[in-house]
């Protein structure tokens, strides 16, 4: 084999292109020999030697010819004159954008570069990017942007927030919650689909059921007062064996075995109030096919509930403004049966399973309401006998094995 290279092979063994390309050597050739037919020196014509002569004549007596911007010259028509004057002009404007471009064409595009990245740099924020304008933004803007919503269980408990202390205006300061949504918008309804015998939209009405429980037993001002959740009660399938009735006995006659925190929030107006109108909640829905031929729907929350102690149960004169939180993390498993198949009420839920678990409420107290602790008051109840947990921590099982203790809370 030949070690000779190509004729214009390079020392790679590659062949290398010229520098310039044909086209363009044709055009530049054809450009130059135009230019210089252009610029030849031409035998200037009869007339041009007459006009030439006069105007010499002219500096000789002292006159000077009429220039372009005093008006047309004589013979010329104005229209024309005109024409080339504004001709000037705008070539001469022309010339200085150029120029001016030259000079702040670098930072116009580093500024242009700036806000593609960020727009809010803009003044006014118009294309709304500031964190606060985003869907889900916490209440009062005090601790940045908001958490994105929780698509799969956590691995661990949130970090510490920066050790603040809640006042009314800023409830949740110090808490991870502060950079939770707000209320029934962070329960997000996964999208539906078809589950066995059931189409989209029956999944999709019995999704928006289960929010409709949670929310009803969770977050309506009426359920925390105290009151009956009769928009909670009202998903539940009566054909479900026992589950009505004993829910009913809870609301009727709390106690240790029928207490109705195990399905609701409810807080003694006598006691407490809330210390505004936001409760904070994060967790997730999902649902799957059932061992039943059912939709099988799963939803594990937490809620945040910050608190003031109520006018007659405070022991200093005026309004307290002192914030205590109470923290309720609730995992609940729902079933969608098919009534062709099961005693069931069409489009009811019947629960499978509820687990709760309390941050900051008096310990073996069973009046059907949680009761929190404020660092002003007294402690209630009894003392605390079981571990210290983390009532954020949506990382652990709460999965109770019969065996309750109340223990501490490490922060509320």
């Amino acid at each position: 084999m030949s070690d000779k290279q190509p004729e214009g092979a390079g020392e790679s063994g590659e062949f290398e292109q010229p520098s310039v390309p044909d086209d363009v050597w044709e055009r530049f050739a054809r450009d130059t020999e135009r230019d210089i037919r252009s610029s030849a020196p031409k035998e200037p014509s009869a007339r041009a030697r007459m006009v030439t002569e006069r105007l010499r004549q002219k500096d000789a007596k002292g006159a000077q010819p009429e220039g372009w911007r005093t008006g047309p010259a004589m013979g010329v028509p104005p229209g024309r004159a005109k024409s080339r004057a504004w001709g000037r002009e705008m070539d001469g404007r022309a010339s200085r954008r150029r120029r001016l471009w030259a000079i702040l064409g670098v930072p116009v595009a580093i500024a242009v570069a700036l806000v593609a990245v960020k727009p809010s740099l803009l003044p006014g924020d118009p294309f709304g990017t500031s964190s606060d304008a985003s869907s889900g933004a916490p209440s009062g803007g005090a601790s940045g942007a908001a958490l994105p919503a929780e698509t799969a269980p956590p691995t661990a408990a949130p970090s510490s927030a920066a050790p603040d202390t809640p006042t009314l205006d800023r409830p949740f300061a110090g808490s991870p919650a502060e950079r939770w949504a707000d209320g029934a918008a962070a329960v997000v309804v996964p999208k539906a689909t078809p589950v066995g015998a059931f189409t989209s939209a029956q999944v999709a009405a019995a999704l928006k059921r289960a929010k409709t429980l949670l929310v009803a037993a969770n977050l309506a001002p009426g359920t925390l007062r105290g009151e009956r959740p009769e928009n909670a009660l009202a998903v539940l399938d009566p054909k479900q064996p026992r589950m009505l009735d004993d829910v009913n006995s809870w609301l009727r006659a709390p106690g240790k075995k029928h207490d109705p925190l195990m399905l609701f929030s409810r807080f003694d107006p006598a006691e407490v109030r809330p210390a505004g109108n936001v409760v904070k909640v994060r967790g997730r829905m999902t649902f799957k096919a059932g061992a039943h031929a059912s939709v099988a729907i799963h939803m594990d929350y937490t809620f945040v509930y910050p608190l003031i102690q109520a006018s007659g149960a405070t022991q200093t004169s005026g309004a307290s403004t002192e914030v205590a939180r109470t923290i309720v993390r609730r995992v609940l498993d729902l079933e969608l049966l098919d009534p062709r198949k099961y005693q069931a009420t069409h489009g009811k839920l019947s629960i499978t399973r509820y687990d709760q678990d309390f941050g900051n409420t008096a310990c073996d107290v069973y009046d059907g309401f949680l009761h929190p602790q404020f660092d002003s008051a007294a402690p209630t109840g009894a003392p605390p006998t079981g571990p210290t947990t983390d009532p954020y921590d949506r990382s652990r099982d709460i999965e109770h094995s019969g065996t309750e203790t109340c223990g501490t809370v490490s922060r509320t």
